[in-house]
Order: C-alpha cells, then structure tokens, then sequence
C-alpha cells in the first residue's frame, strides 16, 4: 500500500525487518507481539513515505513503457482494482494505516492500540473513509 513499485515495496519491507531487529530488545510485553510488529512496520513506513517526499519526483517507466512483461506475482496493489487502489493513494497516510489494518483484518481494539486511537474513533475514521472511498468510485 505504500509503495508503487516492486522494488520499493522489497526495499521497504528490507528496512522494516532491519527496525524490527534493531527494535526487539525494547519489546516490553505489554501489548501483543503482533501489535508492537505493526506499530514499528508503520512507523518505518510512514517515515520513509516524509523522506521520499524531500527527494525530487522520478517518474517510474511503465512495464509496457520498457516492454517486459508484467510480473506474475500476486502482490496485495494488484490484488485489488486498480481504480480503488489509486483512490487508495488519495488518502492522507493517517486514513492509508488505518484502511490498511482493516483490510488486514485486525479488530477494532488491535487497531486502536497501533494506532493510539479508541475503538469508537477507529469505527469512525472507518466508516468516513469507506464512505469516501465510495463516493471516489461511484460519483
């Protein structure tokens, strides 16, 4: 969800193993290991997204651009639609992490814990964002 391309979805992944190794000794146990792995897999993400912002805009040559063909390998952007997936990156990056749990199928408490939300505001923000996300696609 953060990343266009493949290899910038490889990198990022790469990097946020990388703070999850150097972030477990601070583990404490006090919420579920799953919680703390999303908490830091966002975090990492959400900062590279500020730092790609500060470098100029390269715009990515297109697999029909270069003719290869396209890759086979079922990843989540292609899974979905491609018309929800850029309504997708129209959303703050706030709205992107929360979409992005739900669609993992996280609860509402699990959410609200990565998140530092409360349950009721993450069922908000939800529901506001699939609202928007549907007038996006039917106007």
């Amino acid at each position: 969800m953060y990343c266009s391309d493949p290899h910038d979805s490889e990198d990022l992944f790469q990097e946020i193993m990388l703070q999850l190794w150097k972030s477990y000794p601070q583990f404490n146990g006090l919420s579920k290991f799953s919680t703390w792995m999303y908490r830091v897999a966002l975090n990492t993400a959400i900062t590279r997204l500020r730092r790609d912002k500060r470098r100029p805009d390269n715009r990515r040559i297109s697999d029909a651009e270069k003719k290869v063909p396209a890759s086979y390998a079922i990843r989540m952007d292609v899974e979905y639609d491609q018309l929800l997936q850029e309504a997708i990156d129209t959303l703050h990056k706030f709205d992107r992490a929360l979409l992005l749990l739900y669609l993992d199928e996280k609860s509402y408490r699990e959410i609200a814990e990565i998140m530092g939300l409360t349950e009721t505001n993450v069922g908000v923000k939800i529901n506001r964002i699939k609202q928007r996300l549907k007038s996006m696609l039917n106007p």
